[in-house]
């Protein structure tokens, strides 16, 4: 490409690029993908972008298409790959200057750099960094600026090669830079200082923007630029100075305050201080031993003491007790068990924290996070007031939930709580003590501190097992709380329910039980509304015990759910609407069919809810899983659903429809339980099966799912269905085939099994073109077991049920092998009786012996000389089935069915689906359950 006359035109279709006008755009677009690949292109866009006079958006573009053209032509093996000479020129002219003036360019030119020193640096590109540092020391503000933000970008993509060569060649850099790097950052953050005590805020700015930047450097360079980092005084001595530098950017925030221009990138600065030391701890936690005192007196003293008061901000705070709680929890700093297995750096490590965390240490730090940190704020108060959902999404764990103060807050008490249960439960203890009885609902102050009280006893309900009477403290002190009216209790009314939640599956009697229904009944019709979804939750909770009894909850069921059912209606937000739809759910899948009388409204509702949510696959994805403990409890009464569920089925399972996505794993599985409850096949759901041929070629997780769906669409209708799908079936088998796992070819031959079980003559005929595959698989030994298993199990059934077809087949192999119909007969009965112990199932050792006995009154010779080996097996199948009747003494075969044979059921389980009843009468009918051998 010729420079002079590319330029222009390479400029004219970026500026064609940046237009609005899709007529304009599209055709540029397309004109600058073909010349992606021409050599020269990327040294024009080079000097359109270092072309400052020009468009900005122009230059952003040619920045971008820079930067995706080291993506996919840079490296030496890529398709059209730049050449050297041209690289060498790109590579000189990215670092002539660095004087951009536009800070989204910039920062853009910074990242590509760093991709070309990801690739080059240091072998093809030695120079990079001796320019950068040598550009940093400049005089003129803007050009040190840019230099120090590719300095930046370059570290930071170099520390993220994770080769041990790699590796290698960035602690030499490291080492090399380490102190200019030290130096560069103790300048900058000197000038700061200096600068906001004088109140020059616009320098101090500027100065801010370096010293954040090469403290970035710094990070890099300290975490994964050394190998043994304690071993480097530079290196222990920047650590140490973190702290002292901390104190001091902390008091800058009360001496700028809230509303100063650098108060943002000052708590950002901050914050990095803090991320070096949660990094290097994380990566080098032996090396940080000699800081543990230091970092925890100075977390515990900001977040602890008033010496934090009026300096320290929220994120601060967190990453202050991030510090204490991996200190607390890191195993490095564990001895072991036994004392003389533990290595001289943890018993170092677990000497200073037991030093450190005294009795009163631990007290004052137990009793400020439960009386100070765990105490509702006003904003969360204003927020249940004015927007209780999404309160009660918060509380329960919601986005925005999970980057706060309080989970936070919540997780270092439950670390440091059982690390050192024995000192910090008498203090919990007391502070429950403290607050027996009920609580003035004029006080606010006694309210909130009884509701956070109650939190830490919930969230420690595991360690404090041996140390509190539940069940005691149940009657004589919660249900009182809960019978509290007022409206200002409803704060403990909330806590409370949720209390019972935590400690259900921990310590609470069953005799209990029918109490806490009431209770939760009671509740569920509470005024307010965070007070019924987290009455909703401990439902949830409850249910999912495994002492959770049926018969306990009967007689509270259609109320309760009928108040869930209200509650589904009455909140708005789609998390809510998804949170009582789990709980609605759980319920109906631990009572099963008791459910039938209660669940008119919801069916009637679902509709409605499932058009409202398209733009929600979430909340679909909650529907679909109702939807399955619906059917499952409806029975073969969920027919009357069809005209809603298989139109849900067919919308989540189709994979042309972009909610797939989401909806494909819960709809093949509502898809299934809707076979398995199906009375009888209708023309829509047999429609749905055109579904299936997309998702096998898919050969997701789910295949498995879809062998399911397949093998219930045979028990419920063979006929129509093989019929209808038989063909597209076997063809996408065949395909599966080909690159399949033993398992996926175990569960693939299943289904021809299966057919071959319900219809035997028509499934033969169907599969036939899989057929030779499972006879040749005999023939060669197949050494997987269970695909041998599988194979006999098929031939089995063929030779049993369907003699003439064998014949056929046998006659077909035989002419492929080359050999004679007798010599391949041989060899099958001789391998069958050789594998016969590949064969674990019963039923399927039954059915071989059968079918083997069955070739016996043949007068062909080479049955003959087998029969021997086809007797022995028989006798040892017939060991496997006979048992003795305890009542005649006599051996029978245990495999014998009754038609009039009725299992009864226990209390505890579920009476049989539809498609077990069809496999029970299939069995009836089959030669492994009316024959005795």
């Amino acid at each position: 490409m010729d420079m002079d006359s590319a330029s222009s035109v390479v400029l004219q279709a970026l500026t064609q690029a940046t237009s609005q006008d899709t007529a304009v755009l599209k055709p540029a677009e397309e004109q600058l993908r073909q010349w992606e690949t021409q050599p020269g292109f990327y040294s024009v866009l080079l000097n359109i972008f270092n072309n400052h006079m020009l468009d900005v958006n122009v230059r952003w573009l040619a920045v971008l298409y820079f930067k995706n053209g080291i993506d996919r032509y840079w490296r030496r093996v890529a398709p059209h790959a730049l050449s050297e000479e041209e690289k060498t020129s790109l590579r000189a002219g990215l670092i002539t200057n660095f004087n951009e003036p536009v800070n989204q360019i910039a920062t853009q030119i910074a990242v590509l750099i760093a991709k070309v020193a990801r690739l080059d640096c240091p072998r093809q590109w030695p120079e990079l960094i001796p320019i950068l540092l040598e550009s940093v020391k400049g005089q003129d503000g803007l050009q040190q600026h840019r230099a120090l933000l590719t300095f930046y970008h370059v570290t930071k993509t170099l520390a993220s090669k994770r080769l041990a060569q790699d590796r290698r060649l960035f602690q030499d850099l490291a080492s090399g830079i380490y102190s200019f790097a030290c130096s560069l950052w103790s300048h900058h953050t000197d000038c700061f200082l200096q600068q906001i005590y004088a109140r020059d805020e616009a320098a101090a700015l500027s100065s801010l923007e370096r010293t954040l930047l090469s403290l970035k450097v710094l990070r890099k360079l300290t975490v994964h630029g050394f190998q043994e980092p304690q071993q480097n005084m530079e290196v222990m001595g920047f650590l140490n100075a973190v702290f002292e530098r901390l104190k001091q950017f902390l008091e800058c925030c009360r001496q700028v305050g809230s509303d100063s221009t650098c108060r943002e990138k000052l708590e950002k600065t901050i914050i990095l201080y803090t991320k070096v030391l949660l990094d290097f701890l994380e990566y080098h936690p032996c090396a940080f031993i000699p800081l543990i005192q230091r970092s925890l007196e100075f977390a515990v003293t900001y977040v602890f003491t008033p010496a934090g008061e009026g300096v320290t901000f929220e994120r601060f705070i967190v990453q202050c007790m991030n510090l204490i709680k991996m200190i607390v929890k890191n195993d490095a700093y564990k001895p072991a068990k036994n004392i003389d297995d533990s290595k001289p750096e943890s018993l170092e490590a677990h000497k200073i924290k037991t030093a450190f965390f005294t009795h009163p240490t631990l007290t004052e730090i137990g009793r400020r996070l439960v009386s100070h940190y765990f105490l509702l704020t006003e904003e969360e108060l204003a927020m249940w007031e004015e927007d209780p959902e999404s309160f009660a999404v918060e509380e329960t764990g919601g986005d925005s939930w999970k980057y706060s103060l309080r989970p936070c807050t919540e997780v270092l008490f439950l670390d440091i709580f059982h690390n050192y249960s024995q000192t910090l439960t008498p203090v919990l203890l007391d502070m429950v003590q403290n607050l027996q009885g009920p609580t003035n609902v004029e006080d606010s102050v006694q309210l909130l501190m009884k509701d956070a009280v109650y939190n830490a006893v919930g969230l420690a309900a595991y360690e404090l097992f041996d140390n509190v009477d539940f069940d005691q403290w149940f009657k004589n002190q919660l249900l009182g709380e809960l019978q509290v009216s007022h409206h200002r209790y409803k704060l403990i009314r909330r806590r409370v329910i949720w209390l019972i939640g935590q400690w259900i599956s921990v310590k609470f009697k069953s005799d209990l039980r029918p109490l806490l229904y009431e209770v939760i009944l009671s509740l569920m019709q509470d005024p307010d509304l965070v007070v019924r979804i987290e009455t909703a939750t401990t439902l949830k909770l409850t249910v999912d015990d495994f002492e959770f009894r049926t018969e306990q909850f009967l007689p509270y069921l259609e109320s309760i759910f009928g108040l869930l059912f209200q509650l589904l209606q009455q909140v708005t937000e789609c998390d809510t609407k998804m949170q009582v739809l789990h709980v609605i759910s759980c319920v109906i899948e631990r009572v099963g069919i008791q459910i039938r009388p209660y669940v008119g409204c919801l069916v009637q509702y679902l509709p409605l809810l499932w058009k409202q949510s398209e733009e929600h696959n979430m909340l679909r994805c909650a529907i679909l899983t109702t939807l399955i403990q619906l059917v499952q409890g409806l029975g073969a009464e969920s027919k009357n659903l069809y005209p809603f569920l298989l139109p849900v089925i067919q919308l989540s399972t189709d994979v042309s429809q972009p909610p797939h996505v989401y909806l494909l794993e819960d709809g093949l599985e509502l898809w299934l339980v809707t076979l398995e409850n199906s009375p009888a096949i209708t023309p829509e759901l047999l429609r749905i099966f055109q579904n299936m041929s997309a998702l096998l070629e898919l050969s997701s997780e789910n295949l498995r799912t879809c062998f399911h769906i397949v093998n219930g669409y045979i028990y419920l209708s063979a006929t129509e269905f093989l019929q209808n799908y038989a063909e597209s079936l076997c063809r996408s088998f065949c395909d599966l085939l080909k690159d399949i796992t033993n398992e996926g070819q175990v569960q693939v031959l299943k289904v021809v099994e299966i057919a071959l079980k319900v219809s035997p003559m028509l499934g033969a005929h169907m599969f036939q073109p899989l057929l030779p595959a499972v006879f040749r698989g005999i023939v060669d030994g197949e050494r997987y077991p269970v695909v041998m298993s599988t194979y006999l199990g098929i031939m089995g059934r063929v030779l049993l049920q369907n003699s003439s077809f064998f014949s056929s087949l046998l006659s077909q192999m035989a002419s492929e092998c080359n050999q004679e119909m007798d010599q391949l007969l041989g060899n099958v009965i001789e391998m069958w009786v050789d594998r016969m112990d590949n064969i674990t199932q019963p039923e399927r050792r039954k059915l071989s012996s059968l079918a083997l006995l069955s070739l016996l009154p043949s007068d062909n010779s080479v049955i003959q000389d087998k029969f021997c080996g086809i007797v022995n097996i028989c006798v040892e199948a017939l060991h496997d089935v006979m048992t003795e009747d305890p009542e005649t003494g006599t051996f029978k075969d245990c495999m014998l069915m009754s038609h009039f044979e009725e299992p009864k059921l226990s209390d505890d389980e579920e009476p049989p689906t539809e498609q077990d009843k069809r496999k029970k009468l299939v069995s009836e009918m089959h030669n492994s359950y009316t024959v005795q051998i």
